[in-house]
């Protein structure tokens, strides 16, 4: 997972860096992010051997963090998106996180209020871990991620708007099983 993540933040830096010099017009965003996420926990069954069997129960667990993002303007309305985001949560002492990688079309409304929608695709893990009591951690998992959504701009500054909301609805595969679950964020975006 490691190697996602440096690849990822190497493509996202190389991407811009080297595009921003030619002024087509960058945006960076950071902000707060939530999710109501169904996480999947396991439970040993208590039994005498050491190989007890597990139960798997599926929480709704609200989960908060961070997004971060970014958007190089390519043709008119259209540019091309990036997004990173990490929650986590807790639910009867484990501690489940949620983290994206995504790219794709972002279209746009210029103007001092900017509507703006995005189709984004790419990978999202899931990891567990916990600190006392019979739940055990489940597994770290990747999956393939999908994001539908947009959001608004308010431009405040020549150069910096704020998004007091972003809501996505984002399609992740863990354990076999699809999830679908709503992402509000707002936060900062700075435009160059």
């Amino acid at each position: 997972m490691r190697i996602l993540r440096l690849l990822a933040a190497l493509v996202f830096a190389t991407f811009f860096c080297s595009t921003a010099s030619h002024a087509q017009g960058v945006e960076l965003f950071g902000g707060y992010s939530f999710v109501r996420a169904p996480v999947t926990f396991n439970q040993a069954i208590l039994c005498p051997t050491p190989s007890c069997p597990t139960t798997s129960s599926v929480q709704d667990v609200n989960l908060n963090g961070w997004e971060f993002g970014g958007a190089l303007k390519l043709l008119g309305p259209l540019a091309l998106a990036a997004d990173f985001s990490r929650t986590s949560g807790s639910f009867q002492g484990a501690s489940p996180h949620l983290q994206t990688y995504l790219v794709g079309p972002q279209l746009r409304l210029p103007g001092p209020i900017s509507p703006f929608v995005h189709a984004l695709a790419g990978a999202a893990h899931e990891s567990i871990s916990t600190s006392a009591g019979s739940l055990t951690f489940g597994p770290t998992q990747t999956s393939f991620a999908t994001v539908l959504g947009g959001g608004i701009d308010l431009k405040v500054l020549p150069f910096i708007s704020l998004r007091p909301i972003q809501i996505d609805y984002l399609l992740t595969h863990f354990n076999s099983n699809t999830q679908n679950q709503f992402r509000v964020s707002a936060g900062v975006v700075v435009h160059f």
